[in-house]
This record gives structure tokens, sequence and C-alpha cells, in this order.
């Protein structure tokens, strides 16, 4: 999967995430929040876009417009993504997960998502070979 036919996509994202909707019984349009691998500025809006929040080509406009934004249209990284924790390589998932744990329990602070019950972690590794998107949601 590391080569890629085109630079604006990761396909293992796209696989992941196809999965991870089938078995969840959702789309991209249920989920409330997600915290995306955003190792680079352009990986957020690659991955937003590979998820399915996003048409191609579209993801840049939608974050400068700030659909992406805490309580936007979908909250991205509302922990402030890996690049505001020095991108702790090892510890990239479990510090998502930690975020939407706090976001589904209520304990998120000023970085809560209003009423989200669902939510998303993308994380990929090996540029790009690899990815695993979980889907979380609240009871």
């Amino acid at each position: 999967m590391q080569g890629r036919e085109h630079l604006t996509t990761i396909p293992s994202t796209k696989i992941a995430a196809e999965a991870a909707f089938k078995m969840a019984g959702i789309t991209s349009k249920n989920v409330d929040f997600a915290e995306v691998h955003d190792c680079f500025t352009v990986a957020e809006v690659v991955d937003t876009e590979d998820l399915g929040f996003f048409e191609k080509g579209t993801g840049a406009t939608a974050a400068r417009n700030g659909e992406t934004k805490l309580n936007g249209s979908i909250s991205i990284n509302p922990s402030g993504g890996l690049k505001s924790k020095g991108h702790p390589i090892g510890a990239t998932g479990v510090g998502q997960i930690v975020e939407v744990f706090e976001q589904l329990t209520g304990q998120s602070g000023e970085r809560t998502v209003n009423d989200a019950k669902i939510g998303l972690t993308q994380n990929f590794g090996a540029t790009g070979a690899s990815c695993a998107v979980h889907i979380f949601q609240s009871v």
C-alpha cells in the first residue's frame, strides 16, 4: 500500500475506514469528532478527505472555513492533534483514544465537543503503508 497512484490520498486509510464504518454500521456522516494522524499539516487535509468527511480537493477549504474547528460541522483533533503533543510517535494511538474517552465521558473540559456520541481515531504508520481506524460510541 505504500506505493500510491496519487499523492493526495493514503489508500490504507480509505481501506481501514471502509472496514470500520461497515463494522460499526455507520457512515462518516454519523461521526461527531475525529482524532486524525496530522503528522504534517497536509496530512489532516488528506485524512479528512480519505475518511469521507469531505470530498477530494475540498478538505483545505473546509478547514479554512472553520468546518473542522471545535464544534464545527466535524470537530477534527479537539485535543490539538499530534503536533500539539510533540508528535509522540509510539504513543500516538493511545493519546488519540484517551481523547475519545475523555470526550465521550464528559471529561474534556474546554475541548468538549458538544453532544458527542461517536468518535473516530485514524492512525497510520510506515509512511502510510498501514492504517488503523477505530470508531467509538458512548452508551
